[in-house]
């Protein structure tokens, strides 16, 4: 009774882009996670051989039929977003689930500003890099501690809080222990 209060976001396989196939995935999908509709569908990764716009067609079907409430992509350059959003009508892409960190910022070349100005959400995967270690081993001098230091917080707040600092990005960080 309490799915009203949860934002649910899962993906399409690449190998499930035809029409028919993302409409199949959607309905596993929802009998699997025992719900009648998807917060946030998302392509999980870009897939040049299938027509994105025949994907898209199921994806907006989708939303018509209250399956799924909002469109994402995920890995999709500037290049590719701007493809699939030309081929939707009525519907727009709401996100793209793209990694970023202190230590992996390429998406800043043109990914960021072109998704501020478009309003589409960044979804950040790996905002801690894949393991804090991964960013404190690049950071030599030891920066992201003494920032930690001076505002009270643990590296990981302030490397996360970095993230999220930029306009209209959003991170989604893992554990794998408690530490």
């Amino acid at each position: 009774k309490i799915r009203h209060e949860v934002f649910l976001a899962t993906k399409v396989s690449p190998n499930h882009f035809r029409h028919d196939d993302v409409i199949k995935a959607v309905n596993g999908s929802l009998g699997r996670l025992r719900t009648d509709y998807i917060d946030l569908y998302q392509l999980h990764w870009p897939n040049p051989r299938i027509p994105i716009g025949e994907t898209m067609s199921a994806m907006e079907e989708l939303v018509e039929e209250g399956k799924v409430r909002y469109i994402g992509v995920s890995n999709f350059s500037v290049a590719q977003l701007q493809e699939a959003e030309a081929s939707l009508s009525r519907n727009k892409i709401v996100s793209n689930q793209v990694r970023y960190s202190l230590v992996d910022r390429s998406i800043e070349r043109d990914l960021v500003a072109y998704c501020q100005q478009n309003s589409v959400t960044i979804i950040a995967y790996s905002p801690l890099a894949m393991g804090l270690r991964n960013i404190t081993i690049k950071d030599r001098n030891g920066v992201l501690s003494k920032v930690a230091a001076m505002v009270g917080k643990t590296p990981a707040q302030v490397a996360l809080n970095w993230c999220i600092s930029k306009d209209r990005v959003i991170a989604i960080p893992k554990s794998n222990s408690i530490d």
